[in-house]
């Protein structure tokens, strides 16, 4: 089984629209674990690992993401997988 690392950055209306947590239930859903996060540029970042599919999968949500967003652009990053993250978490606040 292959395993893939992404960070991804979701451009367009993607704050204000339950953006983080709808994508923290999907990633549940999925089993695919992270963190999801707003930036202060009106970006959200989330990083995902797991399985290729389901890493797949959830970047593949991200394009459309929850009803009320309006996503522009996602910008991927592959990155080596290490198996850091088990469970998908949102977090708040900015990094500097």
């Amino acid at each position: 089984m292959e395993y893939l690392r992404a960070q991804v950055i979701i451009h367009g209306i993607v704050h204000g629209v339950f953006f983080r947590a709808s994508t923290r239930d999907e990633a549940i859903r999925l089993g695919v674990g992270g963190w999801v996060r707003n930036l202060p540029d009106g970006t959200v970042e989330a990083l995902f690992e797991g399985e290729k599919k389901k890493v797949e999968a959830i970047i593949g949500w991200c394009h459309k993401g929850p009803p009320s967003a309006r996503v522009s652009k996602v910008d991927i990053f592959w990155e080596p997988y290490n198996g850091e993250y088990k469970q998908f978490d949102i977090r708040y606040g900015y990094v500097e």
